[in-house]
């Protein structure tokens, strides 16, 4: 987008204004309502590898997940969110320490349902922008209105990697082999869904109950980038405060800060959530898919403030 074009800035804001605009719309036309919540927070979620940036006697938060549970809670039993999000150590050319997540929670739902908005939700936003679902970037091109790719993630390691992370967990194994081997055999020319992770890799779903050795968890690519995280959420206060304190073990045998449990979300989860799924969204990368761009610095007119 940049180029030797002086009007990039503008054609930058245009993009993320036109999106957000799509968004609002998709989101009203199905009975969702705009939510808001804090970004300073006492303390951040308690996840594996995820750093939250300090701020003076709290932290910025790295999503906006928790406070969303609560309001399902409360019985906001559709919603979503576009706003800020931080993380630590976060920079390359799909990263950046802030960012822009959506998020949206629908209860009564699981994974499969909001996978199916999912495909709605990109197919309605890129026609409404762009006027089309067939999308030019630098690996191609890539149809949203084909039919989307499925594997799951032991398919997908069986296949290219050699060998099956549910059966036979290494989570250094895991994480490299992703990067290295899966992320770049998956399809180009539609997007690709990875369905049920191991569960070590799905702190906060819900364990699929005919298969239990993994969690209702997907995760969705399109163009080469990594677009959408999305679970059938774990309802359980027992059991997620039990994920917490693993997390908690494995950040403190590995010298990271750890992080507080939020109280008043597991409260949340006690007084009872209705089973829910939830799906979070970079948006920063949506917008690199609309504008074929594999670098985040192009939709990022004030990139010398996050970098």
């Amino acid at each position: 987008m940049r180029g030797a074009d002086v009007r990039w800035i503008a054609d930058a804001i245009g993009l993320r204004a036109a999106t957000m605009r799509a968004l609002r719309d998709f989101f009203a036309s199905r009975d969702y309502l705009e939510v808001t919540t804090p970004v300073w927070l006492r303390t951040p979620a308690l996840e594996s590898h995820i750093n939250a940036v300090p701020a003076g006697s709290g932290y910025l938060r790295t999503s906006p997940e928790f406070h969303m549970k609560r309001l399902l809670a409360d019985g906001i039993e559709r919603q979503w969110q576009l706003g800020p999000c931080f993380r630590a150590a976060e920079r390359g050319t799909h990263h950046l320490p802030e960012f822009w997540m959506l998020e949206w929670y629908r209860a009564h739902a699981d994974y499969e349902t909001v996978l199916q908005e999912t495909r709605d939700l990109l197919i309605s936003t890129a026609q409404a922008v762009l006027g089309t679902t067939r999308l030019t970037g630098v690996h191609g091109e890539v149809d949203l209105a084909l039919p989307w790719e499925r594997m799951t993630v032991a398919q997908a390691f069986e296949r290219h990697a050699g060998w099956n992370p549910v059966v036979d967990w290494d989570e250094d194994r895991f994480v490299v082999d992703l990067v290295e081997k899966i992320e770049p055999a998956l399809p180009r020319e539609r997007p690709t869904v990875l369905l049920d992770y191991p569960i070590a890799e799905a702190a906060l779903a819900r364990i699929r109950p005919a298969r239990p050795s993994v969690a209702e968890r997907w995760e969705l690519y399109a163009g080469g980038l990594e677009m959408a995280n999305a679970f059938s959420e774990l309802t359980d206060a027992a059991e997620q405060r039990r994920r917490f304190e693993v997390c908690a073990r494995a950040r403190e045998a590995r010298g990271e800060t750890v992080y507080a449990v939020d109280n008043f979300f597991l409260q949340a989860l006690e007084a009872g959530i209705p089973p829910s799924a939830g799906v979070a969204l970079g948006f920063d990368r949506l917008l690199m898919l609309l504008a074929g761009t594999n670098d985040i610095a192009d939709i990022s007119p004030f990139i010398e403030a996050v970098e």
